[in-house]
């Protein structure tokens, strides 16, 4: 964890563009952003940098609790519980796939004069657009909240605040959060309303299976 001020303003290189129509629409959210890390306390610039791996590591326990919670239930729940991670690995397979198509550059190292990240600037080739980050946390939110209605009350605002954390540790423009939160969103709705059903015949078949065995070697 580093929560010391690293300066890095350092312009794009110009054989490799950062895609500015995208960029210049929400630099100046950004600068916004992260002028307020720079002058926030210690501990909330230390809050944001645990908070920023730490969110998904919430919403990955919440997953399990989802499970645990299901796994006595109706085929169908628990068929909606094990989705949860397939769609969320689906979702992030989706965002490295966009990522080495729009090469967007991370704003700490694109946007000249802006306040230096919190945490070390990503290095080049390591693009910005979208965010993982984001596009985990939505998908886990949305599968989790699908899984178990209730938990959307704590689920959603983990991830709107994994999100933002990206932004105001200074490694993602808002229309990177903005991006990953939507596709993971999506996929996790996706995934869920095409495999729903096959899952959860799976689950049935599995239920029978085990209880003809169950049956055999009972005395």
């Amino acid at each position: 964890m580093n929560s010391t001020l690293t300066a890095d303003t350092t312009l794009a290189d110009p054989q490799h563009p950062t895609h500015a129509p995208l960029t210049n629409s929400t630099t100046g959210l950004y600068r916004d952003i992260t002028d307020l890390a720079h002058d926030a306390p210690h501990w909330l610039r230390t809050l944001a940098d645990i908070g920023t791996e730490g969110g998904l590591l919430l919403l990955m326990a919440l997953a399990v609790a989802a499970w645990w919670r299901a796994r006595r239930g109706s085929a169908h729940q628990v068929a909606l519980a094990l989705l949860v991670p397939i769609a969320t690995a689906v979702a992030y397979l989706l965002s490295e796939i966009i990522k080495s198509a729009v090469h967007e550059e991370r704003p700490c190292r694109a946007v000249a004069g802006a306040a230096a990240s919190l945490i070390p600037c990503p290095p080049h080739g390591d693009w910005s657009f979208p965010s993982n980050h984001s596009t985990i946390a939505a998908a886990l939110a949305v599968g989790i909240a699908l899984t178990w209605r209730t938990a959307l009350w704590l689920a959603l605002p983990i991830a709107l605040l994994t999100g933002f954390s990206r932004i105001f540790v200074g490694v993602h423009y808002p229309h990177d959060v903005a991006a990953g939160l939507a596709l993971g969103a999506t996929a996790a709705v996706l995934c869920t309303a095409l495999l729903s059903r096959p899952a959860t015949h799976l689950v049935h078949r599995l239920r029978a299976s085990n209880h003809r065995w169950q049956t055999l070697v009972q005395p």
